[in-house]
């Protein structure tokens, strides 16, 4: 049987420079540089969303009710009409932006071009609203009960009073006062 030997590097470098060999894999272009044209279309053909509308709720809808709003949707209609606005709400204030929804819409479409949005769609929900920690001003601490000599001098300074609710009103009221002060 015939045992072939191995080249020497010499004669590896010759048969090396006669045959063709694959180009090196080139590398792949960004992503993001294909996807600029479609996102750019797609841009123009359904706008930016809530996204837009995030950065400029404030001048939209005022201070007070950005901080208890935020909008979180454009659904667009099936005709093409006209499309609908989705809000988060935070508790009673969906009363008031029902009662603006016209002047809220006028400022829309200044925003977003006539007819983008023609309804508000109003869902109750916790808020996130940016820069803050919390979409409700922080509840007061509640303090503690008076102490027993304090709570002993207040019945004890109304003692001659009937009872009733009139009495227990004034413990109430009494408490209130003292808890106060200290």
């Amino acid at each position: 049987m015939y045992r072939r030997t191995l080249p020497t590097a010499d004669e590896a470098l010759k048969i090396l420079s006669r045959r063709r060999t694959r180009p090196p894999m080139r590398v792949p272009p960004p992503a993001g540089k294909s996807l600029a044209p479609l996102i750019r279309e797609l841009d123009k053909k359904y706008g930016q969303g809530p996204g837009a509308l995030q950065a400029r709720w404030k001048e939209i809808v005022g201070d007070t009710l950005a901080r208890r709003t935020e909008p979180v949707r454009i659904i667009k209609s099936r005709t093409g009409e006209g499309g609908t606005l989705e809000l988060r709400v935070d508790g009673p204030v969906a009363s008031l932006i029902q009662h603006q929804a016209p002047q809220i819409t006028q400022r829309l479409d200044l925003l977003l071009g006539k007819g983008a949005v023609t309804r508000l769609r109003i869902v109750q929900g916790p808020v996130r609203v940016a820069g803050t920690a919390a979409s409700a001003p922080p509840r007061p601490r509640r303090r503690p009960p008076l102490d027993a000599a304090q709570e002993r001098d207040l019945a004890n300074s109304l003692a001659d009073q009937p009872e009733g609710p009139l009495k227990e009103a004034l413990l109430k009221l009494g408490r209130g006062v003292l808890r106060n002060e200290s």
